[in-house]
């Protein structure tokens, strides 16, 4: 059973760690099973992502990360209700692909085992 405190800490954990870059530590936050999906809408395009199981996960946190660089990160509300939460947060997103950057805001859906993000979804709409 994961408590509120350890999936506050795994939260904390996962967004420090993906704001620096640090593909192994957001990796580290995740089941070897987990289940993430990503969907959203930018300026063109509508984007609907997802991986099962560590090395799909790891595969599409790479090319995100690798395609996308957080700042000015801030989280605008957390909600725990063990073993789920939900984070409503704003970043700004520069595109290594574009070179544009974009003040963006996300909604995260996670459920949580033995310590672990076992589902993750996030939803996000630049503004």
């Amino acid at each position: 059973m994961t408590d509120r405190q350890t999936i506050e800490s795994l939260l904390h954990t996962l967004y420090a760690a993906r704001v620096r870059g640090d593909l192994d530590a957001v990796c580290q936050c995740f089941s070897a099973d987990a289940v993430m999906s990503i969907a959203g809408a930018s300026d063109s395009n509508p984007i609907a992502i997802s991986a099962t199981g560590a090395k799909e996960l790891r595969r599409l946190l790479a090319m995100v990360m690798k395609s996308f660089k957080l700042s000015e990160y801030h989280q605008l509300e957390q909600l725990v209700d063990v073993p789920r939460a939900a984070v409503h947060w704003r970043a700004r997103i520069h595109s290594r692909i574009t070179g544009s950057t974009v003040l963006t805001e996300f909604m995260v859906l996670i459920e949580c085992r033995a310590g672990q993000i076992s589902r993750y979804t996030e939803f996000f709409v630049p503004r």
